[in-house]
């Protein structure tokens, strides 16, 4: 399936002298991989920094705290005392200008007096420090004489590294790799790539590896460039060619004649925003056609997404058809059941929820209904897609928050049916760029605006030494009958952290305020959190504590006041999923952030943009810059292609070329057949996208 010409790229990193098994695990856990790495993944391992031996200071000149190459004449050694193993062992050495101490822990005499001759020249670098009042250089990277640094690299570039494996080792595993590189034809556009100034893709890769001048590595650099755009450009291309093949696939027609739709809007207690009707106009517009239908709702918090869900899965039950709804979570998949049952109900249609709770007579008659077809929507979490779970004619698969899904297991759902039509919906508002870096294959619609009446929220930072102050204003807010979220981070009191505890705050608030206090998090049995929640949306609990299983879905418009202890730990999509549970009614709502000082950067910065604004789109952009695109939409967990040159910060301006031009070859060339085509085929196999390049050969 790959090209030979790649053969070197995927062999094993054991084939390079020097490593062998014992080493292979350290660089497992180096380069990220379950299995053997190979050498691609240790040429994708670039350098983050490098040190630059050009600039030689007098001692005198250096800036403690900085990486520097100083010559200077060793003078004295003042060994450990004999029987103090812990005491350093100290070199004392000089220029023109001033002293430098040398220090050592553990290292042995001879040999330390052999690499520092005394009255000798040495050229040393390493990270210098001020301590007692002398400059002091501790463990020094090099040590070198005059033909030692004649052979020292001027800029040395400074690599991630784990315990174990140092920056020699990898450089020496990387200039071994290098050497194996082949010539590769050129992918890219060539008025593209001459007006960029970028080198071939092998010369792009030495540069980074084996920079000459600071400006090598610099993420905007012609290099990094070059190979980011490589990356960004595979990527579109692997997208492009599934969108291409979804829209191949036959399909089904599902959308009825609007009946059911009507009857839901007529029975909403509010009027459907510009932004709903429009995602309904143009879903309906998706399943009229005979092509399956692959598009993402997304919205912000409270915008409605679950009630256009609905009116989706109505449009093909018009015809005769069933609908899917699954969610991650129990509570999640509860919330969306309370949501669309009634409205269901209303219009004469029946909804029924599967879960891992529903077992025995109860899922046994649960799924002869739905194989007979009396049920039009299930609404579930993974029960959805269990063997003995089959529907007369599924004709859409809704999935929520489908990031914390596998591939296989949203295709195990769509399975399920004839031509199934998929939409999938997320409360987390996505960056822009990483909605066309994950999500070029689907269609995109977006809910901006919030329901009318939706109140604005009062957000105020508070430090936690004014605890007593919050506890207070809870008690006062509980005497005016208003209704309290309290989230802390974690379930129980933890030797290792002084976090706060939701069963210990528990215990503390329901101390002070009696049985009007509730606790709800994940280590509860699913009807245990189930019965809380319903205690506390009755208003039969005013003060709910929790960890943030109450994060996304949980719909309490009575419920005004949120407190959010140790804020700081939580990101900042976290934080405004949270804040979204108040705000929902017409009382006026108010966000306590309670943090623990002082703050870093990060944290301050966090707090900050919740203060400023309550736009999910915007708080999802400063998020990425903030964290990285892998943690944003949670890749890490959940198996999708975190990259490992482009970096959404630095190169996101890319993407909107390498969009185009990928388009414009599968308009072009849709069997990468051509010169151009076979070139790039090379570059889908290099970035591991093979799944695109099967579904050309498939036709």
């Amino acid at each position: 399936m790959r090209p030979n010409l790649l053969d070197p790229f995927f062999t094993a990193i054991t084939t390079l002298p020097g490593i062998g098994p014992k080493l292979e695990k350290l660089y497992r856990r180096l380069l990220g991989r379950e299995d053997e790495p190979r050498l691609v993944d240790l040429l994708f391992h670039l350098p983050h920094g490098a040190i630059d031996r050009r600039a030689r200071p007098k001692l005198r000149e250096v800036d403690p705290g900085s990486v520097v190459t100083v010559k200077v004449t060793v003078d004295r050694h003042r060994p450990a005392p004999p029987g103090r193993d812990r005491a350093p062992h100290l070199i004392y050495a000089s220029d023109d200008t001033g002293d430098l101490v040398l220090t050592y822990f553990r290292a042995r005499r001879d040999y330390l007096e052999k690499l520092f001759p005394v009255g000798e020249t040495r050229y040393i670098s390493g990270t210098t420090a001020f301590y007692d009042g002398m400059l002091q250089m501790v463990h020094p990277d090099r040590v070198v004489d005059e033909k030692g640094l004649a052979a020292l690299p001027m800029i040395e570039p400074v690599y991630p590294l784990t315990e174990g494996i140092t920056a020699n080792m990898i450089v020496k595993a990387v200039d071994a790799a290098l050497s194996k590189v082949p010539e590769l034809p050129e992918w890219q556009d060539p008025a593209f790539q001459i007006k960029n100034g970028f080198p071939a893709f092998g010369p792009a890769l030495h540069i980074l590896h084996r920079p000459q001048d600071m400006d090598d590595l610099a993420p905007e650099g012609p290099a990094r460039t070059r190979l980011a755009y490589d990356e960004l450009l595979a990527s579109q291309l692997a997208l492009g060619l599934m969108r291409a093949h979804n829209r191949k696939r036959a399909g089904r027609a599902h959308a009825g004649d609007g009946h059911l739709r009507r009857a839901i809007i007529a029975a909403l207690p509010y009027s459907l925003t510009l932004s709903q009707h429009r995602a309904l106009d143009a879903i309906v517009a998706d399943l009229s056609k005979p092509e399956r239908m692959v598009r993402l709702l997304q919205g912000d918090v409270g915008s409605g997404k679950t009630v256009v869900a609905l009116l989706a899965a109505a449009a093909v039950i018009e015809s005769g058809r069933q609908a899917a709804l699954m969610a991650p979570t129990e509570i999640l998949a509860r919330q969306h059941f309370n949501t669309i049952a009634p409205l269901a109900e209303a219009v004469g249609l029946r909804a029924a929820i599967l879960t891992g709770r529903e077992r025995g007579k109860d899922r046994a008659a649960l799924l002869d209904q739905l194989s007979s077809g009396e049920i039009n929507i299930l609404v579930g979490t993974h029960a959805l897609f269990q063997d003995d779970v089959t529907f007369r004619d599924l004709a859409l698969a809704i999935v929520d928050e489908q990031h914390r899904f596998g591939v296989h297991q949203r295709l195990a759902l769509v399975n399920k049916g004839e031509a199934v039509d998929m939409l999938v919906t997320t409360a987390t508002p996505i960056p822009r760029t990483l909605v066309l870096t994950y999500f070029g294959d689907m269609d995109i619609s977006e809910l901006r605006e919030k329901p009318a009446g939706r109140q604005p929220i009062d957000t105020r930072t508070i430090p936690l030494d004014r605890l007593a102050e919050v506890t207070d204003a809870v008690g006062r807010a509980l005497q005016e009958g208003q209704r309290i979220y309290w989230v802390c981070p974690l379930v129980e009191e933890s030797e290792t952290s002084d976090l706060a505890a939701a069963e210990d705050r528990f215990k503390t608030l329901r101390k002070r305020f009696g049985s009007a206090v509730d606790l709800v998090h994940g280590q509860m049995r699913g009807s245990e959190k189930d019965e809380a929640m319903r205690r506390f949306s009755i208003g039969e609990t005013q003060l709910l504590v929790s960890t943030t299983v109450i994060e996304v879905g949980v719909d309490v418009p009575e419920a005004t006041v949120m407190v959010i202890e140790h804020a700081e730990r939580f990101g900042l999509a976290q934080l405004h999923q949270l804040r979204g549970r108040i705000g929902r009614g017409h009382g006026k709502s108010t966000c306590l952030l309670l943090y623990r000082a002082p703050l870093g950067e990060t944290a301050k910065a966090r707090l900050a943009i919740m203060r400023e604004t309550e736009d999910g789109f915007r708080i999802a952009e400063e998020d990425l810059k903030l964290r990285g695109e892998g943690d944003v939409l949670g890749t890490r967990q959940s198996g999708m292609p975190a990259f490992r040159i482009a970096s959404p910060e630095a190169h996101g301006h890319l993407l909107p070329a390498a969009r185009d031009d990928a388009r414009l070859i599968l308009t072009r060339d849709a069997a990468l057949a051509s010169e151009r085509g076979k070139a790039l085929r090379i570059l889908l196999a290099l970035f591991e996208r093979d799944d695109a390049i099967r579904l050309i050969d498939a036709g």
